[in-house]
């Protein structure tokens, strides 16, 4: 089993939503949680020593485990994301250009069939998930 898969089927039994994996240079992981009040230090150290004992009965091989909050530039990692996050203000890069652009700024407006609405500068783009390469919520102050 892979470590994302065993992170996915762990998380949501211990109360954590699954954001992100990142693998850092030297063997390691970076892993960002979440619920809905927000994560503390002593959720992380919860987790992490959770996936400590895990980790060593999956015989997963790594030098490094970091446990984070995703923080107010949280990123957008699955369509849900899209749904619970409308009209929060968010970037959103794509892969390929479309319209003849790759970076889009603005209030996302939901999810409909496969396709990220996000309003930029009071226009409607359509930008298939599947063409997102990254996407990020703007902090909003």
């Amino acid at each position: 089993m892979d470590v994302r898969t065993l992170l996915e089927n762990t998380l949501p039994g211990l109360g954590y939503e699954f954001v992100a994996l990142e693998l850092i240079n030297g063997g390691g992981f970076r892993l960002f949680i979440d619920k809905p009040e927000g994560i503390t230090l002593d959720d992380c150290v919860l987790v992490s020593n959770h996936l400590t004992r895990l980790f060593a009965v999956e015989n997963v091989d790594y030098d490094r485990l970091e446990v984070s909050s995703p923080g107010l530039d949280r990123p957008l990692t699955k369509e849900a994301d899209y749904v619970r996050f409308a009209g929060s203000l968010a970037k959103i890069k794509t892969r390929m250009p479309l319209e003849g652009r790759k970076q889009f700024r603005g209030r996302l407006a939901g999810l409909e069939e496969g396709r990220v609405r996000i309003d930029v500068d009071g226009t409607i783009v359509e930008i298939p998930f599947s063409s997102i390469d990254k996407a990020r919520l703007e902090p909003e102050f």
